[in-house]
C-alpha cells in the first residue's frame, strides 16, 4: 500500500507541475490576443483602401491588360504560400492549415499544375523537411509578431518567381494559405488565390460604395505597375496578421483545456490517494488490534 501511495503522490506532484506551466501559458496567450487583434484592426483600412484602389483602376479602365492581371493559357506551375506558426502549444491550428494546404496541392495536381510551397512558421518548415519536400522559400521567426518588412521579403521573393516563365523555375499562380481569427473560439483555415487577379463583372454595388471615377496618367497599366505590388504586399501582411492572433488564440484555448484536464486529473488522483492513504490506515489498525489480541491471549495463555 505504501508504495501505491507514493507512486500516486508522485503523478499528482507532476500532474501539479504541468499544469502550472499550462495554466502560465493561458495567461501570456490572453494578453497577447489583444495586441494581436489591435495589429489587425489598424492594418485594415490601409488594406481596403488599396483593395478598393485596384478595383477602380481595372473597372474604370476597360479591358486592361496586364501580366499579373492576365490568366495563364495553361498553368503549369503554381506557388502557394503556407502560414504556419514557428512555436506548438497551440492545438490543431498548424494541422488544419496543412491539411488544406494538402488539399490544394492535390486539386493542382489533379489540373496537372505543380505545387511549388513556401513556407513561413518553423513548424510548416519541418514537416515538410521531414517529408523531404522542397521549398522555394522559408522563413522563421515571426509567426506570433509579424511586422511588414516581413511581409515586403516574402512579396518580392513571390513575385519574382511569378515573373519568371514557368518553364525557368517560376509560377503561374500564387496561392495563400493560412487561419483566419473570427473569434477567440473559431480559428478557420482558408485558401485565396492572389495572383493573377480575379476579375469579376458584375452589377451589384460595391460593398464601400460607389467607386470613383478616376483619371489615370500616364496609363491604368502604369498604376497597376505601381498598385499591384503593393496590394500583393498588403494582402500578405494582413494575412499574416490574422494568422498570428488566430495563433495565439488557438494556443489560448488549447492551455486552457489541457489546464482543466489537469485540474480534473489532480482531482482524480488525490480521490485515489485519499483511498490508498485510508486503505493504509485501516491496514495498520487492523495488524494494531490483531496483535493486541495476540498478546492478550498469550497472557491469559501463561495462567
Amino acid at each position: 500500500m505504501g508504495a501505491q501511495l507514493r507512486l500516486v503522490r508522485r503523478r499528482i506532484r507532476s500532474v501539479q507541475s504541468t499544469a502550472k506551466i499550462t495554466r502560465a501559458q493561458e495567461l501570456i496567450a490572453s494578453s497577447r490576443i489583444i495586441k494581436a487583434q489591435q495589429r489587425v484592426r489598424a492594418a485594415g483600412p490601409y488594406a481596403r483602401e488599396i483593395i478598393r484602389a485596384v478595383e477602380a483602376v481595372v473597372s474604370r479602365s476597360g479591358q486592361v491588360q496586364h501580366p499579373l492581371t492576365k490568366e495563364p493559357v495553361k498553368p503549369t506551375r503554381a506557388a502557394v504560400l503556407i502560414l504556419t506558426s514557428d512555436r506548438g502549444f497551440c492545438g490543431g491550428y498548424n494541422a488544419n492549415v496543412l491539411r488544406e494546404a494538402q488539399g490544394l496541392r492535390e486539386l493542382l495536381a489533379g489540373r496537372g499544375v505543380e505545387a511549388v510551397p513556401f513556407v513561413v512558421g518553423r513548424k510548416g518548415i519541418v514537416w515538410h523537411r521531414f517529408r523531404e519536400r522542397e521549398m522555394a522559400g522559408e522563413w522563421g521567426g515571426f509567426s506570433d509578431t509579424p511586422l511588414h518588412e516581413n511581409a515586403a521579403e516574402i512579396t518580392a521573393a513571390l513575385l519574382e518567381a511569378y515573373e519568371r516563365p514557368s518553364g525557368e523555375g517560376g509560377v503561374d499562380e500564387i496561392y495563400l494559405v493560412h487561419t483566419e481569427f473570427v473569434s477567440m473560439l473559431t480559428q478557420r483555415p482558408a485558401v485565396s488565390r492572389i495572383l493573377p487577379l480575379e476579375i469579376e463583372e458584375t452589377t451589384a454595388e460595391p460593398s464601400g460604395g460607389p467607386i470613383p471615377i478616376y483619371e489615370f496618367e500616364p496609363s491604368p497599366e502604369a498604376v497597376l505597375d505601381a498598385l499591384l505590388p503593393w496590394y500583393v504586399e498588403t494582402r500578405l501582411y494582413q494575412a499574416l496578421l490574422d494568422s498570428a492572433a488566430a495563433e495565439i488564440a488557438a494556443r489560448r484555448r488549447a492551455m486552457k483545456s489541457a489546464t482543466d484536464n489537469a485540474n480534473d486529473l489532480l482531482d482524480q488522483l488525490t480521490r485515489e490517494a485519499n483511498k490508498a492513504r485510508q486503505a493504509e490506515i485501516t491496514q495498520e489498525i487492523s495488524e494494531i488490534v490483531g496483535g493486541a489480541n495476540a498478546l492478550a491471549e498469550t497472557i491469559a495463555g501463561s495462567k
